[in-house]
């Protein structure tokens, strides 16, 4: 593993830190008018997704880890293990269920999702960033129920459970943001 100082610091980088994988969110160097200088950071668990928010002395050293990302297509899952293989290669993987968490609701079969490695272990899988999908269930909606910013909950194939408009039923399909789990637009 490389060692860096805070002088190379650079927004997305990866670092360990008491054993920990981190992303830098961002740094800012500060020159007090007394005192030695310092930086003032934030870092993102890569594992929890927590942001901290650290100080340290300038010229500080500290372990960079290689981060990559790696698109794979997702297949199907049994449960506990979620499916994925690479187009180029055909290798299959599976993963934990556990290690999906929440982004399961977000990921249907065939869609292409990103997994992300640091020092080549696997951290998280992240779902294409839109899906389309379509309403499974939803309470009626009525011709001229557009009342604005007026929403209902609604179940979608994948089994997550989003807000969208008064007006979308069963059937229709709608664009939604993984990252949040919002209605974006119907399609």
């Amino acid at each position: 593993m490389a060692t860096i100082s805070t002088a190379e610091f650079k927004n997305g980088i990866g670092l360990e830190i008491k054993g920990k994988y981190y992303t830098l969110v961002e740094f800012q160097h500060v020159k007090p008018g007394k005192g030695g200088a310092f930086v003032r950071y934030k870092i993102k668990d890569l594992r929890t997704g927590r942001v901290n928010e650290l100080t340290c002395n300038a010229g500080s050293k500290f372990e960079q880890i290689e981060m990559r990302t790696r698109e794979m297509q997702y297949l199907y899952n049994d449960g506990d293990l979620f499916y994925f293989m690479d187009n180029d290669t055909y290798e299959q993987i599976e993963v934990p269920a556990s290690m999906i968490g929440d982004n399961a609701k977000f990921m249907k079969e065939t869609d292409v999702c990103q997994l992300m490695y640091a020092n080549g272990e696997l951290l998280g899988v992240n779902p294409p960033m839109f899906i389309e999908v379509e309403i499974t269930e939803t309470e009626p909606g009525f011709k001229g129920d557009t009342v604005q910013g007026s929403t209902k909950p609604a179940t979608v194939e994948t089994g997550a459970v989003i807000q969208v408009p008064m007006y979308l039923n069963v059937g229709d399909r709608v664009k939604v943001d993984t990252r949040d789990g919002k209605f974006v637009q119907r399609v």
